[in-house]
């Protein structure tokens, strides 16, 4: 899977259903939008793996995630374990390192 970032690498495992992987990033790529806020923060790499890994496998979780970005991405970087200044490393356990 060349050119696939770590995150879009990941979101097939998590979610194996035909057709559910493009879904889920089709959703990500839509998220900034639909929030109508923090554009380059809900772009980000950090915000988006937290939906992701919050959703654990799960569609009712993704949405579920989606919508704590949509009230405060905040929240949902703490949700996520993601919060603090080890995010990261924690990234890197999740995702695998940064190529």
């Amino acid at each position: 899977m060349p050119g696939l970032s770590r995150l879009e690498k990941r979101i097939p495992h998590d979610f194996p259903a035909p057709g559910a992987a493009n879904g889920i990033i089709t959703a990500l790529d839509r998220l900034p939008e639909e929030a109508g806020y923090g554009e380059d923060c809900l772009r980000s790499e950090r915000v988006r793996a937290a939906i992701v890994l919050l959703a654990n496998g799960t569609l009712s979780g993704f949405r579920e995630a989606v919508e704590l970005a949509k009230t405060d991405w905040r929240d949902l970087l703490v949700a996520a374990e993601l919060a603090h200044e080890d995010w990261p490393a924690r990234l890197d356990d999740a995702l695998g390192p940064v190529s």
